[in-house]
């Protein structure tokens, strides 16, 4: 059935309330299914990768690859459930009533502050590992790590229910027509999940990242005025160790992307009104981080590249292949 302006509405049956179905060309509609669909095979299939290669080498069962771990579960979540639904709801109707509505804006909220959560976790081990080598694993332990983990995930859970509460109490209150899933928050809130949910977290990250920083140019500084020295007094040349260098190029890059791919949807969010198109620019920008964080944490590993070639010849299937050497 079509309304008085020729539009399809999602619900015929009310014609008086009902939201009108997406009026955009087939071939625009084709061409965001094909390139958001894309993104998010991409993020399942990266994530899966890491997910498995983490899980089954038990060599790979360390303090950092637990925080890797969580977020790979986190951002597997945003391909897997939040970019296909967003897709939907962008280009369709909304035809899985309220409750259900609540529960994918409560999911959205929980995966998004447990993946800051993990960020800011993995800067924090980082720099106990760089900062404070010796005291590393006394610090930062297995069980500490889990607990911290599992801490984050049920912090994310009663954060992100404080600001979808108003949609269990009253459904679809904030919605327009019928045939339709929205999440509104007033100000107030808004500005609260941008100190705690970006802000915070940045400072926290760009703090840590410049410690890191300035103890691995200080190290690599002093190794090389050691190699000089003894250069000089016994004519060979030994190569310096680059880990600390390469573990704060790392983090600086996890700085970059993060502040890039949440600050337009934070800026958005404090601004208020937003149209349709920049709303959705900002979404896909928001979501993207989760495609690119196993690239800046997997790929720049080698483990992560030999655990690929084991995953995708089957050699995983074979027996005592949890044994294998990866490092």
């Amino acid at each position: 059935m079509e309304d008085e302006d020729g539009a399809e509405l999602c619900f015929p049956q009310f014609s008086n309330t009902s939201c009108r179905k997406s009026s955009s060309p087939w071939p625009q509609t084709l061409v965001l299914y094909i390139v958001c669909y894309s993104i998010s095979l991409n993020t399942v299939t990266l994530n899966l990768l890491i997910i498995i290669s983490i899980s089954h080498f038990r060599q790979l069962h360390t303090t950092t690859n637990i925080l890797l771990l969580s977020l790979a579960v986190s951002d597997i979540l945003v391909g897997l459930v939040l970019m296909p639904v967003e897709v939907l709801k962008k280009t369709s109707c909304w035809f899985l009533g309220d409750f259900v509505c609540f529960l994918y804006n409560y999911l959205t909220s929980i995966i998004t502050v447990s993946s800051i959560g993990d960020i800011v976790l993995i800067s924090v081990d980082r720099y106990v590992a760089i900062c404070d080598p010796l005291h590393y694993n006394t610090r930062i332990t297995v069980n500490r790590v889990k607990l911290s983990v599992f801490l984050c995930w049920l912090y994310s859970a009663c954060y992100s229910f404080f600001f979808v509460n108003d949609d269990l109490t009253q459904p679809g209150r904030y919605n327009l027509c019928y045939g339709e899933c929205v999440l509104v928050i007033d100000y107030f809130k808004g500005l609260i999940d941008l100190v705690l949910s970006f802000i915070v977290p940045v400072i926290l990250i760009v703090s840590l990242y410049l410690g890191v920083f300035a103890v691995a140019v200080s190290q690599a500084r002093a190794m090389r005025s050691h190699i000089t020295a003894v250069t000089l007094q016994h004519s060979v040349t030994p190569k310096a160790k680059k880990s600390q260098l390469k573990a704060a190029r790392n983090l600086g890059v996890l700085v970059v992307v993060f502040i890039i791919c949440y600050s337009p949807f934070y800026c958005a969010s404090l601004a208020g009104e937003v149209n349709a198109l920049s709303a959705s620019y900002v979404l896909f920008v928001f979501f993207c981080n989760s495609s690119l964080n196993p690239v800046i944490y997997a790929f720049l590993y080698p483990w992560f590249r030999k655990a690929v070639k084991l995953i995708v010849t089957l050699q995983i299937l074979q027996p005592g292949s949890c044994e294998t050497s990866m490092l």
